[in-house]
């Protein structure tokens, strides 16, 4: 009996470890504070460095600020190699969810990007399909960005960090929210409280937007992470004449240089 019940045990715990995530809400503090190689993997987060061309050697730490914590990437003596977040086993995405996180650059740090994607296994980064392009992070204060993800069959998220400018770069993440996404046609605003509305006109031939301010760039990508178009409007109206029928995603960036994502159908 003994014996039955302790194989049960194991048996559940095997199986609560290898769960898939139907959808993820994590702000990190609930994480033990560290830094360096014995953090990760915790909580089912797990971590890829580069190889270490000096001294010091890029780290992932978990970080506080008062009662807050969160994820900080340090690049070590790297310049232009990624490091990588990977997040718990989810669900393979339907297309129905958004993520959001917030990130930023550690003060006194040289800017660096951050590009979201998703990975079929959290070993190997060549399995990694962007979500959008790199984002700059040049400001010192958390900012929130949010990406619709598209369905696939690649069941882990990943962040992939990089210093770009110089070695020694330091970047931060926070609050990561993976769920259902927002009406389709709505960008999820970040910092202004004007929203960005568009709506694809009768012809499918362009997007029309209704917005106080028009946005300083549009980019749009594929249902597979290919960036298939960019430039600004001509007249409150994108040209997407030249694309096929499909489910697009599009990032739309404000004159404050504020990020925000949306996706729309083309017929």
């Amino acid at each position: 009996m003994n014996l039955k019940l302790l194989f049960g045990a194991l048996l559940f715990s095997a199986i609560t470890t290898n769960a898939q995530l139907a959808t993820l809400n994590e702000n990190f503090n609930g994480f033990t504070e560290g830094q360096g190689s014995t953090v990760f993997p915790q909580n089912q987060w797990t971590t890829i460095f580069p190889a270490a061309v000096g001294n010091p050697a890029p780290m992932m730490n978990i970080v506080a600020s008062g009662s807050d914590k969160f994820v900080q990437s340090y690049s070590g003596a790297n310049q232009n190699s990624p490091q990588y977040l990977i997040s718990p086993q989810i669900v393979a995405p339907a297309g129905d969810k958004t993520l959001s996180f917030k990130a930023r650059r550690n003060t006194g740090s040289a800017p660096g990007t951050v590009q979201v994607g998703l990975v079929s296994s959290p070993t190997d980064m060549s399995t990694f399909i962007p979500l959008g392009s790199a984002t700059t992070l040049g400001s010192s204060t958390f900012q929130t960005y949010s990406f619709p993800v598209p369905a696939s069959n690649s069941s882990y998220i990943v962040f992939k960090f990089v210093g770009v400018v110089a070695p020694h770069t330091v970047l931060e993440i926070d609050d990561v929210v993976y769920n259902v996404s927002s009406t389709l046609g709505v960008s999820n605003q970040v910092k202004s409280t004007d929203a960005i509305r568009f709506a694809v006109n009768a012809e499918n031939t362009a997007l029309d937007f209704i917005s106080k301010k028009a946005p300083k760039n549009i980019q749009i990508y594929s249902a597979s992470g290919q960036k298939v178009a960019e430039g600004k409007l001509n007249n409150q109206r994108f040209d997407i004449s030249q694309l096929q029928t499909g489910i697009y995603y599009m990032g739309i960036e404000s004159t404050e240089g504020t990020i925000t994502q949306s996706k729309f159908i083309k017929k």
